[in-house]
């Protein structure tokens, strides 16, 4: 199945379904439908085609939706980069990805200004300042124009790519084809029951493969709808929950956190809700049944990352589950857990969990040398160290590669040490993880400064921010005498 065909073919069998729901305003299939194929044909005329990357930097929003379907209706490859990317991160991405075109909100377009001149490649920008009448966005879907000759694409062919910071700090853009795509929306729809009654809350990014998978490709396939929130509160998840009568949502761990603590959690009607889905970081395991004795509706953890789509390790509904386990492999995924001379781990034995199926990307773009780091005899070494029992669970014990978790992020040390090394105050710097309850791990750069300097902790956070997105900002800064020497007795906090 080619999954912008996908679009068009729920839309043939839902037509006055409600596809997306957004701050009040409900779109059909077919408006949704038409509003994509006007896109794509607005698109091609500023010479789009096959295989050129679009970029698009939005929110939770139908802009999201309308702009992703429709550079895959024109067979060009959607580049989705996150709303909190910096001017110097975003300039980094769209060189590497080769952007033809982006699609923001007005709001970020500074941003791209800042870069711009840097980028010949990239040529046209698309503002949108929401749906509304008189927008130039609304004008374009509006305009009920159509692609006259859509592109013949086959499975294997690029459909999206999502940006992962390698080990090395540089960026690495992950290509999923179709099929990738495909395999998700299928399987993701048989394991989680979906139909086209349900209604999918997205909490979580569109722009995360997780985001995108649960609350976006799934629901669409099977003729649901997708109730969008971009900026929330619990109490607005709660509301939205109750007036929607959503049926499932897709979240990570510290939501649910927030969720459960919130005073005024037994005011709401949450009785419509079927399951929920946590993923990004692993869930402790007394809150599983916390959940379904306060909530009481069951906790799905999923296990996956960008490379692989992502998911493909799902605790299943109606199936056993284990306190810590992140479950079995989904159906057509093969996998194992490697010892370190390469060879399968025995049953309880922690290794690297390698992982093989359709849901494996295609490779990295524009560098097939960290593609083979990653991707040997068709496995996909994910660098997270685990253990599978005699049932075929997996439990994840810690990670082989150096990153750390925070709020369902991925940061990886050595792109924030990078970054705080261009300070004329360090000599040197250190990133690492620690925990912290709600958001699993912190950022914490412990630093030697050049003598001579009084920097603060301040003043090094505001450095960050300059070209860091928010999650990656340490929260801490420790200044010690060197890098080894790391105690507290040692370290000046500031």
């Amino acid at each position: 199945m080619i999954m912008e065909r996908m679009l068009q073919e729920t839309t043939a069998r839902y037509p006055e379904n409600t596809s997306i729901i957004y701050e009040g305003q409900k779109i059909s299939y077919d408006e949704l439908n038409r509003y994509v194929e006007a896109l794509a044909h607005y698109l091609e005329g500023l010479g789009i085609r096959k295989d050129d990357k679009v970029a698009v930097m939005l929110g939770n929003c139908p802009e999201f939706i309308i702009s992703y379907f429709a550079a895959l209706r024109l067979g060009a490859v959607a580049v989705t980069l996150s709303v909190m990317s910096t001017s110097y991160e975003l300039g980094h991405l769209l060189e590497n990805c080769e952007a033809k075109a982006l699609i923001t909100q007005d709001s970020f377009a500074r941003r791209f200004h800042a870069v711009r001149e840097t980028l010949p490649a990239c040529r046209h920008l698309i503002t949108t300042t929401g749906l509304n009448p008189g927008s130039h966005f609304h004008e374009i879907i509006q305009s009920g124009s159509v692609v006259a000759d859509p592109p013949a694409l086959r499975g294997d062919d690029p459909a999206v790519m999502i940006y992962t910071a390698g080990l090395t700090g540089k960026p690495l853009g992950a290509v999923l084809t179709y099929n990738n795509l495909a395999t998700q929306a299928v399987l993701l729809r048989t394991i989680f029951n979906g139909t086209e009654d349900d209604r999918s809350l997205a909490v979580i990014p569109l722009y995360h493969s997780f985001g995108a998978a649960c609350n976006m490709l799934s629901p669409l396939y099977a003729g649901a709808s997708v109730v969008l929130l971009d900026r929330f509160t619990m109490e607005g998840i709660f509301t939205t929950i109750q007036k929607e009568r959503v049926t499932y949502i897709a979240a990570v761990p510290r939501l649910y956190m927030g969720m459960l603590f919130h005073e005024k959690l037994k005011e709401f009607d949450l009785s419509s809700l079927r399951f929920a889905i946590t993923g990004g970081s692993t869930m402790p395991p007394e809150m599983f049944t916390e959940f379904s004795e306060h909530i009481g509706i069951q906790v799905l953890e999923g296990y996956g990352l960008t490379e692989t789509s992502p998911c493909c390790i799902f605790s299943l509904p109606g199936k056993q589950q284990k306190p810590g386990s992140i479950g079995t492999v989904l159906p057509g995924v093969e996998a194992k857990v490697l010892d370190d001379a390469g060879s399968e781990a025995a049953l309880g034995v922690v290794g690297e969990l390698v992982v093989r199926g359709n849901v494996v990307m295609q490779g990295y773009y524009r560098d097939e040398e960290a593609t083979a780091q990653v991707i040997r005899d068709g496995w996909l070494h994910t660098g997270d160290l685990a253990y599978m029992d005699e049932d075929g669970y997996f439990f994840l014990v810690g990670v082989k590669k150096r990153m750390i978790i925070t709020s369902g992020f991925n940061v990886y040390p050595k792109e924030v040490e990078l970054i705080l090394n261009m300070h004329p105050a360090v000599v040197e710097s250190k990133v690492v993880g620690e925990k912290d309850l709600m958001r699993g791990e912190i950022v914490k750069a412990l630093i030697v400064r050049k003598p001579g300097f009084d920097t603060d902790g301040k003043e090094i956070i505001q450095h960050c921010r300059i070209y860091l997105s928010a999650y990656k900002v340490p929260r801490e800064v420790v200044f010690v005498a060197n890098l080894d020497s790391t105690t507290s007795q040692q370290a000046t906090e500031n």
